[in-house]
């Protein structure tokens, strides 16, 4: 298929049928866009709209965002994963107001060395907010191309990968720059899905070597498997004498950057050392059953411990922390698996 008939096939198909009534569609500016963007990155839409309208509304300008505390910003991304992102987008913000005059940069290159901001990215960007020519390869557009083309290798790999742009490239439009990027991205997402996409209403189906050959279900091929590393983690769950449970500001930087998690110990020996210094014994802990959390590259095992603390909380406090009720939704910004234990622990009293 020529580039121009691809063309004419997916916007046509994008004037029936695509997505024109997404939050940051609305009132289209490219800090939405570029928000939009991030949160989009590994997330699927449906996830990532209530987080849009929340974040817009207490950050509804780049340069709110860039005045914000990183508390603020992570507070809002908690549940949305992939924290990294928030740092990165608040990092961004501050890097555009403070060498660009708030103005949000249209170019390539500024716009790939912005934290967080690849290829892609950047082109989706210039596409959305600028209405400009160029390619993106999102995992969307990596299907659509691999089946289109019968590719059957990982698009992980170089080779395949210079291929997949090189496709991305070839078509691009000269004009409808904006409505050609959503459409590529929708089309991926509501007919040319992983799992059972829509070939008998598909306008490529002709041109389309994976359904021609048998093969819409094997292509894109998956990442090779390798089994996932577990890590073991120890969590005190640390209750004062008002129920409030103690948690601690993590390092910027590693898993769950920035965020406040209950301390934690790679060994049990470990935490029941720290208690014992800090006046629990351990006939006084209660320990719950281990639960698992899944990160893209390993599996974390986490076994919290429950224990009351008779000692002021002044005699624990050597790096931020602040004690919170769990009966409330947590003010400040925790993983989802804290924020689970949160609830569990305000729904019953676990210490009994």
């Amino acid at each position: 298929m020529n580039p121009h008939e691809f063309q004419q096939f997916l916007l046509g198909w994008y004037d029936r049928a695509g997505r024109k009534d997404l939050p940051w569609q609305q009132e289209r500016t490219p800090y939405r866009v570029w928000v939009s963007e991030i949160m989009l990155q590994q997330t699927q839409v449906s996830t990532v709209i209530p987080f849009f309208e929340r974040f817009m509304e207490a950050f509804p300008s780049l340069e709110v965002l860039a005045k914000a505390e990183i508390d603020q910003v992570l507070h809002l991304w908690a549940g949305l994963g992939y924290y990294s992102r928030a740092r990165n987008l608040h990092r961004a913000a501050q890097q555009v107001c403070n060498l660009y005059h708030n103005r949000f940069p249209d170019q390539l290159q500024i716009l790939c060395d912005l934290p967080g901001v690849g290829r892609s990215t950047a082109g989706a960007i210039l596409s959305l907010a600028f209405d400009r020519p160029f390619p993106i390869l999102d995992g969307n557009v990596k299907r659509l191309w691999a089946r289109l083309h019968g590719i059957e290798t990982w698009s992980g790999e170089s080779s395949t990968q210079r291929r997949l742009w090189g496709l991305s490239e070839r078509y691009l439009p000269a004009k409808r720059a904006a409505d050609y990027t959503q459409a590529l991205m929708d089309f991926g997402a509501t007919v040319c899905t992983r799992s059972r996409p829509e070939c008998d209403s598909c306008p490529f189906q002709d041109a389309c070597r994976a359904y021609k050959d048998g093969l819409v279900g094997k292509i894109p091929v998956p990442r090779p498997k390798r089994s996932k590393p577990v890590r073991n983690s120890y969590w005190l769950l640390l209750v004062d004498e008002q129920s409030r449970l103690y948690l601690e500001r993590r390092p910027t930087t590693g898993v769950w950057g920035g965020l406040w998690s209950f301390p934690c110990w790679d060994s049990r020996t470990a935490l029941e050392k720290h208690c014992l210094e800090i006046g629990i014994a351990s006939h006084a802990m209660k320990w719950l059953r281990p639960r698992r959390h899944t990160f893209t590259h390993f599996q974390l095992e986490y076994t919290p411990v429950l224990a009351k603390m008779t000692l002021p909380p002044s005699t624990i406090k050597d790096k931020p922390s602040c004690w919170i009720a769990s009966a409330n939704e947590p003010e400040v910004a925790v993983p989802t698996p804290v924020r689970k234990l949160l609830r569990e622990f305000g729904s019953h009293n676990m210490l009994t």
